[in-house]
């Protein structure tokens, strides 16, 4: 069975990008465009992993990272911030919010593509 993944951005560009890298990996995609959406979504899709941006409206992803690693429903999930912040404040943040890994805008799809597949224990 194809494995799950929930793409995390309020730009339909970086959405159609994200799905374009994963395109060859055949994954399923689910999307939220927002934190409070991605936290939703994470419940009720249960996705083996989750690639979200940083800056959105309503909820950032530091405040979903850390939202979706306290509920004990979707703990388990592995999150990838994946963000134009390349600062050190703004990485120590994503860490100390519960991700597993963060890629940094431009993605570099390869650099991508082996973070996905080391998460999801694939070789």
């Amino acid at each position: 069975m194809a494995k799950k993944v929930l793409l995390v951005d309020d730009s339909a560009t970086v959405l159609m990008m994200e799905r374009m890298i994963l395109a060859s990996e055949r994954f399923q995609i689910v999307t939220a465009a927002n934190g409070e959406e991605a936290h939703a979504r994470a419940r009720s899709e249960q996705p083996d992993l989750i690639l979200m941006d940083i800056v959105m409206p309503k909820m950032t992803g530091i405040q979903a990272c850390r939202v979706i690693k306290e509920d004990p429903t979707t703990s388990h999930i592995p999150i990838i911030l994946v963000t134009t912040r390349g600062e050190a404040d703004s990485m120590e943040a994503g860490y100390s919010s519960g991700c597993n890994d963060y890629v940094t805008k431009p993605v570099n799809s390869a650099e991508l593509l082996g973070k996905i597949r080391n998460l999801l224990g694939a070789a």
